[in-house]
């Protein structure tokens, strides 16, 4: 009996080595667990009466509402992919029974097979494609039995046709010419819709036969196409009308009066068929000396309609601007050196008709030259030539040393091979940038967001936007948070005044995270709750540097106070008795 007992002792013994092994590596466990998905995070949410005091951004109403372009606020409404945003989405009834539905296995059929098709690109949750739908249901049904088909595609189910076709936003809609398709740019009403379509699907020339017809068209129109033909029916005058569909604000006529063609500035010996265009501008003709066919009259008519240089007004900045051309040549220039300057810069742009846009900024302009120089970066009253490439880049150029004939063709040619340096706007540097928020401009980007050993989290941000006012006390208080973590920097910077090519915004405010050790790759966007907490996160997920952040500790309350003050009055006594 006794003999057992050893070995029931040492059974117990381990048993009650394992339960207390057993336990402690639970209380491991749990403490590494506490250390991350269950920190307590609780005092990153406590109220901060000091974090809403520090507004940097002005106050919106200080701003020129055109600083804001409303419509263009209202294009971006629709883009709310969210999956409860779309299931919620009933489609209207619309009598939709004369537009033709495209997919990718009848598309080429389609447009192929006729000469005037209108496609809208559209995506079903949009609501801009709900307004359009029963007015361009009703433009079908007017224009049934014309000569032209409207059609749509989903495209959010087709998307190899809107990938083809380039479709960046709800609703696109081209215009097909015999395969060759151009933006409708119109209003989108069926009244807009239809008349368009008609001088589209409509004779496109028309006849010239009389001198006094021929004064009337010179005095009454801003530009025209005259072709001194030898018929006006057959091959040449239909090379012409096909030419015409393909340009919307130029109108062609046709003659085959030599009086006509004198009037007009064609030699009435001339070979036929003669082509010219005549503006009311610097450059007043332009002659046709190509092949009389469709495609290389459009293109001359293309190359030559614009002005030489383009006056920059609100008016007529959507022609410059949407111009299939994209690329433009800027002179920025005071009414007081336009003498001297302008007729350099009009020289320069003979020599790049139908490449470059050039266009004229009237620095001391109330209206246009204060905004559109801010928007460039442009400042000071100097002449300054800028290029922009004006495409989704945006990216621009300046021409450095003096402006002359010969530096900017010598720009123009660099600038349309790619050879120049870009760019980039920018706020001074800050004279002080010490506080827990980093304030970032463009020329510090390098220096602040691209520290390789540095993890950095950057807010682009525009001070009339009001999403990005409501997220700066969070975004503040974030950054007094994390003050003490030396391998971490919140910065924010300016997306207005300020440009780099590794910050773009899709919108304000955008939140970018640059982790350390790898900045050479883009930055990760910050897709989640603005809360500091999550934002902290965010931070603790992604970081390349791992850190830890120490929860303060609080300061005493007044009770607390009171009883300290006591407890050292009681201790003052008791070494005054012992000194008694």
């Amino acid at each position: 009996m006794q003999s057992k007992m050893p070995s029931r002792l040492v059974l117990l013994l381990s048993l009650t080595a394992l339960l207390i092994l057993s336990s402690f590596s639970f209380s491991i466990s749990k403490a590494v667990e506490n250390d991350g998905d269950d920190e307590d995070l609780s005092f990153l949410e406590e109220p901060d009466d000091h974090s809403t005091q520090h507004q940097h951004y002005p106050d919106p109403g200080s701003y020129d509402d055109e600083a804001v372009d409303e419509d263009d606020l209202d294009d971006f409404s629709d883009f709310d992919e969210s999956e409860g945003n779309q299931e919620a989405y009933k489609e209207p009834v619309v009598d939709e029974k004369d537009v033709i539905v495209l997919k990718e296995k009848n598309f080429s059929d389609v447009i192929k097979s006729n000469s005037f098709v209108m496609v809208e690109f559209y995506a079903p949750w949009c609501g801009h494609c709900q307004a359009l739908a029963p007015e361009y249901a009703a433009a079908a049904t007017e224009l049934k039995g014309e000569n032209v088909v409207l059609a749509k595609v989903d495209a959010t189910e087709e998307n190899e046709l809107s990938q083809q076709y380039e479709v960046e936003g709800f609703p696109t809609v081209h215009f097909f010419i015999d395969g060759v398709h151009k933006p409708y740019t119109g209003q989108r009403t069926k009244d807009a819709i239809v008349t368009w379509i008609k001088k589209k699907i409509g004779p496109g020339i028309y006849n010239i036969t009389t001198l006094d017809d021929a004064e009337r068209i010179l005095t009454s129109e801003s530009k025209v196409v005259l072709g001194y033909l030898n018929s006006l029916v057959g091959p040449e005058s239909e090379e012409l009308a096909a030419a015409s569909r393909l340009e919307d604000d130029v109108n062609f006529y046709q003659t085959v009066n030599p009086d006509v063609a004198k009037l007009f500035h064609i030699d009435p010996e001339a070979k036929r068929p003669a082509l010219v265009l005549i503006k009311r501008e610097a450059e007043k003709l332009s002659h046709f000396d190509g092949q009389f066919v469709k495609s290389a009259i459009a293109d001359f008519v293309f190359s030559n309609k614009l002005p030489l240089v383009t006056i920059f007004t609100r008016e007529g900045a959507p022609l410059i601007f949407e111009s299939p051309i994209k690329k433009q040549l800027l002179l920025f220039v005071t009414s007081n050196d336009t003498e001297k300057i302008l007729p350099e810069f009009q020289e320069a742009a003979k020599f790049f008709k139908g490449k470059l846009i050039f266009v004229y900024v009237e620095l001391d302009n109330e209206d246009v030259g204060k905004p559109v120089s801010d928007y460039f970066g442009i400042s000071g009253d100097a002449p300054k030539v800028l290029a922009y490439t004006g495409n989704d880049d945006a990216t621009k150029f300046v021409l450095e040393g003096e402006v002359t004939l010969k530096n900017i063709k010598a720009f123009g040619e660099d600038f349309l091979e790619d050879k120049l340096k870009p760019f980039y706007k920018s706020d001074p540097i800050p004279e002080s940038n010490d506080g827990d928020m980093k304030i970032v401009v463009g020329n510090n980007f390098d220096e602040i967001v691209l520290d390789e050993s540095k993890d950095v989290l950057l807010e682009l941000y525009a001070p009339w936007c009001g999403h990005c006012q409501a997220l700066e006390p969070t975004y503040n208080k974030l950054a007094k948070h994390l003050r003490g973590i030396q391998s971490l920097v919140i910065a924010k910077m300016d997306g207005t005044t300020n440009e780099h090519p590794r910050a773009k915004a899709d919108g304000f405010p955008t939140l970018l995270f640059f982790p350390a050790g790898n900045k050479s790759f883009d930055p990760i966007t910050v897709d989640t709750d603005r809360t500091v907490v999550a934002f902290y996160k965010f931070l603790k997920k992604h970081a390349s540097i791992p850190f830890k952040l120490e929860k303060p500790t609080p300061a005493p309350t007044p009770k607390d106070e009171s009883s300290n003050a006591k407890e050292s009055q009681e201790s003052r006594t008791s070494d005054v008795k012992d000194e008694l």
